[in-house]
């Protein structure tokens, strides 16, 4: 049976697309979960449509992605945490930690966007890349200073 696909179907095809599939999976699966429609002049119609208001999200999301990267692009954050007077802190630095830091600047992160190989535990300058999504990542600067004593 030939189909006109209305959503991207894995192996199977991109929406837009014309395909020929058995009839069993056509009837009992891609009509009605809504992924392919009979190739009619209106449903192609219909599907081109769709396909451009999708191209044109996809294209102002990447925009809006690539100036997100754009303003985080080094930035500096500074993050206080208690030390020794070696430098080593007595807890960690995380993303949760980071991502609050960051969203105080009011840069819109959130902590599984932040990427650390493991905890910060020293006192130091960190290079830390974020990803907002996949091929978008930009590297801030994180600076993990001490924080005051309490007074005695």
């Amino acid at each position: 049976m030939k189909l006109l696909l209305a959503e991207d179907v894995k192996n199977l095809g991109k929406a837009g697309e014309m395909v020929t599939v058995k009839d069993g999976y056509a009837r009992n699966y891609l009509l009605p979960q809504g992924l392919a429609l009979r190739p009619t002049a209106g449903n192609v119609q219909r599907v081109e449509s769709l396909k451009q208001e999708r191209e044109a999200a996809t294209v102002a999301q990447r925009q809006r992605l690539t100036e997100a990267v754009a303003a985080l692009e080094g930035v500096s954050v500074t993050v206080k945490a208690q030390a020794n007077e070696q430098g080593h802190l007595f807890g960690s630095v995380t993303e949760k930690e980071i991502a609050t830091a960051l969203q105080d600047l009011g840069h819109k992160i959130e902590a599984g966007q932040i990427l650390l190989a493991e905890p910060i535990r020293m006192l130091d300058r960190f290079h830390v890349p974020v990803r907002l999504a996949d091929g978008f990542e930009a590297t801030i600067d994180l600076w993990v200073v001490p924080a005051e004593a309490p007074a005695a």
